[in-house]
């Protein structure tokens, strides 16, 4: 990455922590950035954001800025919209605009378009993180939000990534996280592995959006093997233990039939803890490795175990919007999508019918 000049930007009210929990947060960042002064950067994550028209300069996140394309964040809206029309709509006439909306989307990579006087559109964000030194990626901070009492077993829903996020570029910021987002405001591509059109965009977009919105940090698993790469393992989740949660299933149920130690077709409850019956001594060994790896994981918040030759670190996550005159910035011209739009769902008719013949042979439904 590399440092463009970007202007002046907008002002940044800086929020002064006199509140005991705030000045907490704010040492805790402070001891972060001693420890990790370098940044890695990943690359883009698109979501949809959604303005109304009392809304100001604010936006509202209504689909997660995770997905890896700008195809798979409109898919999402395409979906937002339909189960809307089907299931919200309460007149005809709103079930026909919704309706005209999901059909612009099934055949146009569409980044914008005001549905019932609300914008939505596809949001570009750069995914980042800190490194030490010695390259080592930003574990949860203390002062992360954790539950209060820890659930590990199925069935317990994780609150999801941007859940209610609201995108407010005036919103007060601690001295940190101004000082943070001024810093990161003339940041661009740069090196040889881009191309040049990539280089172009993000030297354009410095000078088209100039100021940036810090998003929540959010958290994934990373896994490095021997001396090699630090890389992603997990989609990004709201909290430091939903990560742990899903590298506690991977290490107990998935890794295990990956790697052929429990057979796909054995009972769903075998795992590492409970081998199947007729286990060798040998596959046991190797599965007693993964279950102590995992009950490491649950004694206390540990964000870092191994197994099998593999380290397995819980990271922290950062995510950057750029920002201009009339908000958060779309896809560039380069962000490429391996799929181009097409139909999701059924059939929807104004009244509010199924025609599943749409997509599948079945009869109307209500």
């Amino acid at each position: 990455m590399s440092e463009q000049d970007a202007g002046p930007g907008d002002p940044v009210v800086v929020r002064v922590p006199v509140e005991p929990v705030d000045a907490v947060m704010e040492a805790d960042a402070r001891d972060a950035v001693d420890r990790y002064s370098g940044l890695a950067v990943r690359g883009p994550l698109f979501g949809v954001a959604a303005q109304d028209p009392q809304d100001g300069r604010r936006w509202r996140v209504v689909v997660e800025v995770t997905h890896g394309c700008p195809q798979y964040a409109r898919d999402a809206l395409n979906s937002l919209l339909w189960f809307r029309a089907k299931d919200e709509a309460p007149s005809r006439q709103e079930r026909r605009a919704l309706l005209a909306a999901v059909a612009r989307l099934e055949t146009e990579p569409v980044d914008e378009l005001t549905v019932l006087g609300t914008r939505y559109r596809v949001v570009r964000a750069e995914e980042y993180a800190a490194v030490d030194e010695r390259g080592g990626i930003e574990t949860p901070r203390p002062t992360d939000p954790e539950p209060l009492t820890p659930h590990w077993g199925p069935g317990l829903r994780s609150v999801r990534v941007d859940d209610g996020l609201v995108l407010d570029p005036d919103a007060p910021l601690s001295p940190l996280q101004a000082a943070e987002r001024v810093a990161l405001r003339p940041l661009a591509y740069s090196g040889i592995r881009f191309p040049d059109t990539v280089l172009a965009d993000s030297a354009r977009a410095v000078q088209s959006h100039p100021d940036v919105l810090l998003m929540p940090a959010a958290f994934l698993i990373t896994e490095r093997s021997g001396d090699g790469e630090w890389s992603a393992g997990s989609s990004l989740h709201a909290t430091a233990h939903d990560a742990r949660r899903t590298l506690d299933f991977a290490l107990t149920w998935m890794e295990p039939r990956t790697r052929g130690l429990i057979p796909y077709d054995a009972d769903r409850t075998a795992d590492a803890r409970n081998p199947p019956t007729g286990t060798t001594d040998e596959t046991a060994a190797e599965l007693k490795e993964y279950a102590r790896a995992a009950d490491t994981l649950r004694a206390g918040r540990c964000d870092q175990v191994e197994a099998a030759g593999t380290v397995y670190r819980i990271t922290r996550s950062r995510r950057l919007l750029r920002w201009g005159p009339d908000g958060p910035e779309s896809p560039r011209p380069s962000d490429i999508s391996p799929h181009t739009p097409a139909a999701l769902h059924p059939c929807l008719d104004d009244d509010g019918t199924v025609h599943a013949d749409g997509l599948a042979g079945e009869e109307p439904v209500r």
